[in-house]
C-alpha cells in the first residue's frame, strides 16, 4: 500500500448533522461545514421539509439524508458534531434532546433565552464528556479579532469603557447567505414569526444584547458589571422590542450596549449611521471597532491623533466556529474566548438582569 493511500485512509473525517432551522444562519453554518476539508455532512433534521430546501440543494444532500425526526436523523447517521439553530427559547431542550446521543453541540446565538436555561445546556453536555460552543458571529469579525490582540498587547491599557451598536433592518429582511428579503414581504411574516414572539425568546434585545456584553466580557478579560439598567422601547401591536439600550455598571466604570433592530442600512451591506460595532476605552487609548470594515481606528497617549490599522489577516482555524471546534476536538485544545460557555454564560448573566430591568423600569444588581 503507497504511503498516500496509507495518510488517506488515516485521517479523521467529523461527521456533521444540522438540526432545526429556526435560525438562517443554519444555512451559513452548514455552509462552512460543507466547505472544511475534514468534515462531512450526513444528515439535515427539521419537521418542516420546506426549510431543509435550500441546504439540500446548495450542499448536495440527498432525499435519504434529509429527516423531520430528530431522534432517528441521529441514530441513522451517527454524527460526530450536531449543529443547532433553534428558536432562543428552545435553545436548551434541543440541547437536552440531542447531548444523550454523545455529539458535539454547536448551537447558533444566543446562547439561551435564560441563565437558568443556559445551565441546563452546560449540564447536559458536561455529563457527556463532549464539547459545547455557542457561535457568535461576531467573533469572526477581523476587526473585533484585531482589537482583541491589542487589548492584550496592552496597546490600550486597561479596558475601563465599552460602546456597543448593533442589529439590523430587521431578522426578517435577510434569509442564510444575507439574501435580501423586501419590506413588504418581511411584514407580512412578522405576525407568524418567531422572532416576534415573547414566550420564543423574540425581540432585539435578545437577538443583540448578547453579542455585545458577550465580546464586552472578553474585552474586558472576563470582568462581570455590578449592576444593568435597560430600556426597550414599546411600539404599539408587537410583543417584543425592537430597539433596546442597556447601561452596566462595573466597578471599574459605566458601559453602554445598545441593540436596534430598523437600521437604516444592514452594515454588511452599507454601515447605517450609528455604525454597528464597538468604541472601546482603555486607560492609555481608544479604539473603534465596526463591523465588516477593513480597518480599525487606534488611538494612544504616545500618539493621540487617531489613525487607522488594517485589520489582522485571519486565517484556518480561527475564521468561523465549525473550523475552530474541529481544530479544538482534533488538538485538544479548549474552547475560550466568546465561544466558550464560561464567557457566554457571563453574558446571559447580563441579559437575563437586562431583561428584568426592562420589564420592572428599574436598575437591577447582576444575577447570579
Amino acid at each position: 500500500m503507497s504511503t498516500e493511500v496509507e495518510q488517506s485512509m488515516a485521517v479523521k473525517y467529523w461527521k456533521v448533522a444540522g438540526i432545526n432551522f429556526d435560525h438562517m444562519h443554519m444555512g451559513d453554518l452548514l455552509r462552512m461545514a460543507h466547505e472544511h476539508p475534514l468534515a462531512q455532512i450526513v444528515g439535515i433534521c427539521d419537521e418542516t421539509p420546506s426549510r431543509m430546501e435550500a441546504a439540500a440543494r446548495n450542499f448536495a444532500i440527498p432525499e435519504e439524508r434529509r429527516y423531520t425526526d430528530y431522534r432517528q436523523c441521529l441514530e441513522d447517521t451517527r454524527p460526530d458534531i450536531c449543529i443547532l439553530c433553534p428558536a432562543t427559547a428552545q435553545h436548551a431542550m434541543w440541547v437536552e434532546r440531542v447531548a444523550p446521543y454523545g455529539v458535539h453541540v454547536l448551537i447558533e446565538k444566543p446562547m439561551a433565552a435564560s441563565l437558568a436555561a443556559a445551565d441546563r445546556m452546560i449540564r447536559a453536555v458536561e455529563a457527556t464528556g463532549k464539547t459545547l460552543i455557542i457561535n457568535w458571529p461576531l467573533a469572526w469579525y477581523p476587526p473585533h479579532i484585531t482589537t482583541k490582540r491589542l487589548i492584550d498587547e496592552n496597546r490600550i491599557g486597561d479596558v475601563i469603557e465599552l460602546h456597543y451598536y448593533d442589529g439590523n433592518r430587521g431578522p426578517l429582511r435577510h434569509l442564510a447567505d444575507k439574501i435580501e428579503v423586501s419590506a413588504e414581504e418581511a411584514a407580512k411574516q412578522k405576525s407568524e414569526s418567531w422572532w416576534y414572539r415573547r414566550e420564543n425568546g423574540g425581540g432585539s434585545l435578545l437577538d443583540y444584547l448578547g453579542y455585545g456584553v458577550t465580546l464586552g466580557t472578553w474585552f474586558q478579560g472576563g470582568r462581570r458589571p455590578l449592576e444593568v439598567t435597560t430600556v426597550i422601547d414599546e411600539s404599539p401591536g408587537l410583543e417584543v422590542d425592537e430597539h433596546s439600550v442597556t447601561i452596566a455598571r462595573y466597578a471599574h466604570g459605566l458601559s453602554k450596549y445598545e441593540t436596534r433592530w430598523g437600521t437604516f442600512t444592514d452594515p454588511w451591506t452599507l454601515q447605517p449611521q450609528p455604525k454597528c460595532g464597538f468604541q472601546i476605552v482603555g486607560t492609555k487609548g481608544t479604539i473603534s471597532s465596526y463591523d465588516y470594515e477593513e480597518t480599525i481606528n487606534l488611538q494612544t497617549a504616545a500618539h493621540p491623533a487617531a489613525w487607522d490599522v488594517p485589520v489582522d489577516k485571519v486565517k484556518a482555524p480561527f475564521q468561523n466556529p465549525v473550523q475552530y471546534l474541529i481544530h479544538c476536538l482534533e488538538t485538544g485544545e479548549p474552547v475560550t474566548g466568546p465561544l466558550s460557555p464560561s464567557v457566554s454564560r457571563i453574558g446571559q448573566q447580563i441579559v437575563d438582569t437586562a431583561v428584568i430591568s426592562a420589564r420592572e423600569k428599574r436598575t437591577v444588581l447582576l444575577l447570579n
